[in-house]
């Protein structure tokens, strides 16, 4: 059996996300993948506007998931070790980066292979929070740990 590990946020959840869950099913008989815990994308100085356990949730119903886990820290070696992956999925934009040409060597020395998917051009989280932002008048209110949406517009 082949298990293919993927990992992210998935936040905002697009069709970016989809696109990879369903290529990477396409080359293993098990997906599983990693949802990256609030303190994690914290600590990359990052925020969610979706709380975990929601992400969690939207990512373990997708067809194409076999198995939704929690990323709770950034060793991708770690986690397919333990999961027994042989492939990780990743997205192209890091292709040929010094950290991946890294992970490549390490996890190829373990037998584990990691394949890279186009990625979806035009979409992302970031882009659909500034435009949601843009169009609503919503912002974060950075004194909060966690996201506030405030409504600049009573009729938004």
């Amino acid at each position: 059996m082949i298990i293919g590990y993927t990992t992210g946020v998935y936040d905002l959840f697009h069709i970016g996300h989809l696109n990879l869950f369903k290529n990477a099913k396409g080359l293993c008989d098990r997906l599983v993948v990693g949802v990256t815990v609030d303190e994690l994308v914290q600590y990359k100085g990052k925020r969610s506007m979706i709380p975990f356990e929601d992400r969690i949730e939207i990512v373990r119903s997708c067809k194409y998931v076999d198995a939704a886990v929690p990323q709770y820290d950034m060793d991708k070696l770690k986690a397919c070790k333990e999961l027994g992956a042989t492939i990780l999925f990743v997205g192209d934009d890091w292709y040929g980066s010094e950290k991946w040409n890294k992970y490549e060597e390490e996890l190829s020395n373990e037998g584990i292979k990691v394949v890279y998917f186009p990625y979806t051009r035009g979409i992302s989280s970031t882009k659909i929070s500034e435009a949601l932002r843009a169009v609503r008048g919503w912002s974060v209110d950075e004194n909060i740990s966690k996201p506030h949406i405030s409504i600049g517009d009573k009729n938004g």
